[in-house]
């Protein structure tokens, strides 16, 4: 189903099936494999439900305006702590502390890459 979508979104929803598939042409009769009218076919435009969890760049730019405003969550604080060690034990700890507080491991493993960043990027400053 996850493949099928993703040739959707690529294709713009003409393809079916695998790559390199099309739909062979209606033969005009009533019955057969490839029974039906002859039609023109037409490229579907693609659905903004394929659009769904991209981040916009509007929404980028406030969430950067505010998370310099705004600072670090008390636990961001501490998981960067934990990753400014840099141990592996602490790595592996600061997930455990994410996924707590989030709820998901895939969640937890996205927040912990965040902070990386986050403590990179002090370094990178001069902190």
């Amino acid at each position: 189903l996850a493949q099928g979508l993703a040739v959707l979104r690529a294709t713009g929803g003409l393809k079916m099936a695998k790559d390199g598939y099309e739909k062979p042409a209606s033969t005009g009769l009533a019955a057969g494999l490839n029974k039906g009218f002859i039609v023109t076919r037409r490229p579907l435009k693609t659905k903004p439900s394929y659009r769904k969890g991209k981040k916009g760049g509007k929404v980028g730019l406030i969430r950067e305006v505010v998370r310099e405003v705004v600072g670090f969550a008390p636990y961001e604080r501490r998981m960067i702590e934990l990753l400014k060690i840099g141990s592996a034990a602490t790595f592996k700890r600061a997930l455990k502390l994410a996924k707590k507080r989030l709820g998901t491991h895939r969640r937890g493993k996205k927040k912990r890459e965040e902070m990386t960043e986050a403590v990179a990027a002090m370094r990178r400053k001069g902190h």
